[in-house]
């Protein structure tokens, strides 16, 4: 039996999906089991979907493969929309900053 979607998931232009495709198979499939659950439960772990602090709508999915941490900017349209815009890796962690 499936799952029923709760919320849609569209691309703006093209950037995620410029993105998407300089990812390895099982980052996409990571990317794509996170976008699943995101449009089908109703309450989605902030581990993988949250609000960016200080912004208006703006939130973040987060994948985590490896050690590697990947983040899609999106937001809602709508309510039971969500759009994404754009992907990157990050690169360094809070860790690694040099402090004087």
């Amino acid at each position: 039996m499936g799952e029923k979607n709760i919320r849609s998931i569209f691309y703006y232009k093209h950037f995620y999906l410029d993105f998407f495709e300089t990812l390895n198979y099982e980052v996409k499939r990571k990317f794509n089991w996170t976008l699943k659950l995101i449009s089908t439960i109703d309450r989605v772990p902030i581990k993988y979907f949250k609000h960016i602090e200080d912004s208006t709508g703006l939130f973040e999915i987060r994948v985590e493969f490896g050690s590697n941490i990947y983040r899609v900017f999106s937001f809602f349209d709508k309510g039971e929309l969500i759009v994404l815009v754009n992907g990157f890796q990050k690169k360094v962690t809070k860790d690694s900053i040099k402090r004087d």
